[in-house]
């Protein structure tokens, strides 16, 4: 028998008719608090009341689409500032000489970014049809001008003065982006740390300047070729260097799915900041961070077992 609202007994629906007990939530879990008046809840926690007031389509009438270009890149940005927290942690424990609590912080990196590249197929439901009709909201407003994504770069060693500039008009930001440019990155912090147990990592290396851009040396290949004809002996390091090439990559592959989304929505069209678009993303794929660190994979030795 279905139930037909037609012929349902109206006191049903209403909670006075109920049995009391039913309407008592302990009878859920008797632990559970319900007087939460001047207690500390979720959503004050969270602060939930401001994040949830933080996305306000500008197009007129709201475009349905919007709220989601706009939550997008909003969580994004969430999760790169956990990315910042967790590097930042990182680099500390490398010049305190403590490589072992790096493995785990680079791992739940590895699974931030992994968050990061999935969350594209989201926006990749947003067709080109659909972006055109509130694209002119955004002006000259990019994703190029994220503080944070470009200290993620900064702190992983894509050291570049000229991207500062289009930070200038937020001082707080260029000042934040200033100190990680002149400061060692993660990669410079475990160069030292290796040099510091012995390696010989070329002096040019150790010595630079940090805000230069990092300009790979056949010295720091033979250091790796060196870590990785031995894992046994040099395991802290090898694991070390595992970890940030799978770092390396989570980012290699976020970039390859940015400039796919791209060119799915847009095309060929330059970017609301100026850029070329697809051609300026396409070279981006190619970067690496870490490039000694990929370099030595092709000098590797085969080895015989029991060799």
């Amino acid at each position: 028998m279905t139930d037909d609202p037609k012929t349902r007994d109206p006191k049903s629906l209403d909670p006075k008719s109920l049995d009391p007990k039913s309407l008592d939530p302990k009878s859920l879990d008797p632990g559970l608090v319900t007087d939460l008046g001047d207690r500390m809840t979720y959503g004050g926690y969270l602060q939930l009341d401001r994040l949830l007031a933080a996305q306000w389509p500008l197009s007129d009438p709201p475009h349905h689409d919007e709220m989601l270009f706009i939550i997008q890149h909003q969580t994004t940005e969430l999760w790169l500032k956990l990315v910042l927290h967790e590097l930042r942690a990182a680099i500390a424990l490398l010049r305190a000489d403590q490589l072992e609590p790096c493995f785990k912080i680079l791992a739940r990196v590895k699974h931030i970014q992994a968050q990061l590249v999935s969350q594209w197929a989201v926006l990749a439901t947003l067709t080109p049809t659909e972006y055109m009709q509130f694209r002119y909201v955004l002006g000259p407003a990019s994703g190029f001008q994220s503080a944070q994504y470009r200290l993620v770069e900064f702190l992983l060693g894509n050291k570049d003065p000229r991207m500062m500039a289009v930070h200038r008009h937020r001082p707080a930001d260029h000042a934040e982006l200033q100190a990680a440019l002149e400061s060692p990155s993660i990669y410079d912090e475990f160069l030292a740390f290796l040099s510091r147990r012995g390696h010989a990592v070329p002096a040019e290396v150790l010595d630079r300047a940090a805000a230069q851009p990092y300009v790979p040396h056949p010295g720091v290949v033979e250091v790796f070729r060196a870590i990785y004809a031995d894992p046994d002996r040099h395991w802290d390091a090898y694991e070390m260097a595992e970890k940030l090439v799978d770092v390396d990559e989570q980012f290699s592959l976020w970039r390859f799915r940015h400039m796919k989304v791209v060119q799915r929505v847009i095309g060929h069209k330059r970017g609301t900041g100026g850029t070329s678009g697809v051609s300026y993303l396409k070279v981006a794929v190619e970067q690496t961070f870490f490039p000694e660190l990929w370099e030595v994979r092709t000098h590797l030795e085969q080895r015989e077992p029991g060799a």
